[in-house]
């Protein structure tokens, strides 16, 4: 089954809470609001690993941090526990605002990157397809390991026996597209 992680459509048939994730999304309008920087909903929350205390991932390409941060801050720095910040990730300029809404933490990501080609994206995808590779026994060690304290990429990394940087091994694996 070939999901499209591009449009956030596919939360209504999802489970419990990504069908509450896209119900919030909506609610706040964040993706109509991001449209200029072809926002995209990453992490654990699409692919159905995430925990209780998961965030909901926002990544979106912003080619000027400064407009980037007015507009995140014009948008949102009425919610509770607003943040931002810009920071360098992996030598790349990033922009983030971190908030909460009514039950969700809300985590916004730019970078001058397109989306599709942004590391989370990438993690995810190449999550995704291991997880239907692998199967729910595989995705159920994957959560385990994560509520015991490993981050996501960690987790896969320990159960896949991958040495070095799990952030950057991730990225090498190739996908059979299962996914978009």
């Amino acid at each position: 089954m070939i999901t499209d992680f591009t449009n956030i459509e596919y939360l209504k048939s999802g489970n419990e809470r990504q069908k509450k994730a896209y119900q919030e999304l909506k609610k706040l309008k964040i993706f109509e609001k991001l449209k200029t920087y072809d926002p995209i909903l990453t992490g654990t929350i699409p692919i159905e690993i995430d925990l209780p205390e998961s965030d909901l991932d926002i990544i979106c390409e912003c080619k000027d941090h400064l407009e980037f941060s007015k507009h995140l801050t014009e948008l949102f720095a009425n919610k509770k526990d607003f943040k931002l910040k810009s920071n360098c990730y992996y030598n790349m300029e990033s922009t983030i605002a971190k908030f909460k809404s009514r039950d969700f933490k809300i985590e916004i990501f730019g970078q001058n990157v397109p989306t599709r080609k942004q590391h989370a994206y990438r993690h995810m995808l190449i999550e995704y397809d291991i997880l239907n590779q692998k199967g729910s026994h595989f995705k159920t060690n994957i959560k385990k390991l994560k509520s015991e304290g490993l981050n996501t990429e960690a987790a896969f990394a320990k159960l896949l026996s991958i040495s070095g940087n799990p952030y950057e091994a991730l990225l090498n694996i190739k996908i059979t597209g299962e996914s978009i």
